[in-house]
């Protein structure tokens, strides 16, 4: 059960960050929920460096998210 709400909440973080960064993003349902879950990754590895504890919840989870965005779209303009 947990994996299966993991992509939810995935999916969800993924598609608020796509839409919170507009652009020519490509991919589906399966590339959005990988960039949500990713996200929620790097929220608490930065949260964690900051020195917070604990889950990252949403925002964190988005905040990651759009992050990854950025430097995807860094990377494929080089």
């Amino acid at each position: 059960m947990d994996i299966i709400v993991t992509i939810i909440v995935g999916f969800i973080v993924g598609v608020i960050a796509k839409f919170l960064m507009p652009g020519p993003d490509g991919g589906g349902f399966i590339l959005t929920t990988i960039l949500g879950i990713a996200g929620a990754f790097v929220g608490k590895l930065v949260a964690g460096m900051l020195g917070m504890s604990g889950p990252v919840g949403w925002i964190g989870s988005i905040l990651g998210a759009m992050l990854i965005l950025f430097v995807l779209r860094l990377v494929r303009k080089a």
